[in-house]
């Protein structure tokens, strides 16, 4: 055998080894103080252990350490076991507080150091033979928290350190999240939690579960509300509550905000998608690009299209964030809110069915489009466009007839916006919603100034298809209806 695969065998046995031994790894968490005898002593016996059983794994935490006692309180609550001196460790499902050890169907034992460091090595010995689990697996996987919002000078600020003095102390596996009065993201969450919870702001706000207590009001997502006084027998009722949140295994209130962002954002994105497959926005940008052609200039196709979607994006985006605003500003409460929302859904799935029968009966009764009495206009306009700045301009214009081709998604959707996102968010929403609507007329633009097809086959192509366009856009209206009556009823609109 040469030196070559003897060196390659023996790094292939070492990774195998470093694996194994890996895999079979055994945690143990110790909590110790510095000049601590007792934490001095485990520390040698755990040397010493460490030494005689490679597997095992010491994660150390001075208990003084910023964080450690937040570390402490979730474990001692899975354990069973009551707080006491350091030196405290988990392994396995034994836990030692000093010298007493707690485990599963078994009263706390108290036993002498010997007692203790000899109990602690039978401990770890079994531990090791079973390949037992982290201590750390058993945490949950998501603690339920408690969201807390408080400004500077709150009135309250006294009597919320006392409550959550008390839910510490009851429950360690509580994860309190504060947010930072002033702070941009913090203020944008908070903003979303008042929205979700469909309370007013307050200087002093707790979010947990179903609840919401914002300075002296308790609300339930329901809308039931009581009074809160922050006296003890308040805050009893808010650690009762407290309580049962943790033992049902309750999240964080920001899930369900963050959740919505997302589902928001997708909604966003694939409603400007399949609204932007739109007949009237393609025929007019086909006439447009057809009469450059025809007076010979063919080298202002390009950037007319790109001017004439500039005008219809800056124009769509100025319409659609006065409408969110106005919306944002009057909808107010859920009472009136939920009606407001539920009959712009219904109109939404009312309109989206009839424009679904244009795949089989398309200018038959009413088709939803620009009106005929319009046309000329829109053709007249669109055909005295020949400049770049007219381009612009017939962009700005047309988007003020196409609008009942056009607005049912988009209208749709900023009543959604209205009622989910800040100000900021919404503003960034509708700038994506506004761009992936043009991409399919800056891709036309693209392919005839490329000579990949001609302003009559583009037409051609959109005539032929008319009735599945309308049928696509009705089932996009009909998709966002459904989903925003399903928000509301679950309480996420």
């Amino acid at each position: 055998m040469t030196r070559h695969h003897t060196l390659g065998l023996a790094v292939v046995f070492g990774l195998l080894a470093f694996f194994t031994w890996s895999s079979f790894a055994t945690d143990l968490v110790l909590f110790y103080e510095e000049g601590c005898i007792h934490c001095g002593r485990v520390e040698e016996d755990l040397t010493e252990l460490q030494a005689e059983f490679p597997e095992l794994n010491i994660e150390e935490y001075e208990i003084h350490a910023q964080g450690s006692m937040d570390l402490l309180g979730p474990m001692l609550s899975v354990y069973e076991a009551d707080i006491g001196s350091v030196p405290i460790l988990f392994i396995a499902d034994t836990a030692m507080v000093n010298t007493t050890f707690y485990e599963p169907g078994v009263d706390p034992i108290t036993m002498s150091e010997l007692g203790a460091s000899l109990r602690l090595r039978q401990v770890i010995e079994a531990a090791i033979a079973d390949q037992s689990a982290s201590p750390w697996d058993k945490l949950p996987d998501q603690p339920t928290q408690l969201v807390v919002y408080q400004q500077p000078e709150s009135g309250y600020a006294e009597s919320l350190a006392t409550l959550l003095l008390d839910l510490k102390a009851r429950l360690p596996l509580l994860d309190v999240r504060v947010l930072a009065a002033g702070d941009g993201d913090d203020e944008n969450l908070y903003a979303g939690l008042v929205r979700q919870y469909d309370v007013d702001r307050g200087e002093t706000a707790l979010f947990l579960g179903e609840t919401a207590v914002v300075n002296t009001t308790w609300h339930d997502r329901g809308g039931e509300e009581r009074a809160f006084d922050w006296g003890t027998e308040a805050r009893d009722q808010f650690v009762t509550m407290a309580v049962a949140e943790v033992e049902a295994g309750t999240g964080s209130p920001l899930d369900r905000l963050e959740t919505l962002d997302r589902v928001t954002l997708w909604a966003v994105i694939a409603a400007a998608a399949l609204d932007s497959i739109n007949p009237c926005d393609f025929a007019v940008l086909i006439l447009l690009l057809g009469t450059l052609l025809v007076i010979g200039r063919k080298g202002k196709v390009l950037l007319s299209g790109i001017a004439f979607s500039a005008g219809i994006y800056i124009a769509y985006f100025v319409l659609g964030f006065v409408v969110y605003s106005v919306l944002g500003m009057t909808l107010g409460t859920r009472a009136f809110r939920e009606p407001f929302i539920l009959a712009v859904s219904s109109v939404a799935i009312l309109v989206g069915l009839w424009q679904m029968k244009d795949l089989l009966w398309y200018g038959r009764f009413l088709s939803i489009e620009v009106p005929e009495r319009w046309k000329p206009a829109v053709k007249k306009i669109t055909s005295s466009a020949v400049t770049i700045p007219g381009a612009f301009v017939a962009g700005i214009v047309d988007s003020l007839f196409l609008a009942p081709c056009t607005s049912g998604p988009y209208l749709a959707i900023l009543s959604l916006l209205s009622q989910t996102t800040g100000r900021l968010q919404g503003i960034g929403l509708l700038l994506i919603y506004n761009l992936v609507f043009i991409i399919p007329l800056l891709a036309i633009s693209v392919l005839v100034h490329l000579g990949f097809t001609t302003t009559a086959r583009a037409e051609k192509w959109r005539t032929a298809r008319m009735g599945k366009l309308h049928f696509v856009s009705g089932v996009v209206m009909v998709l966002i209806g459904v989903a925003m009556i399903i928000g509301v009823e679950v309480g996420y609109i």
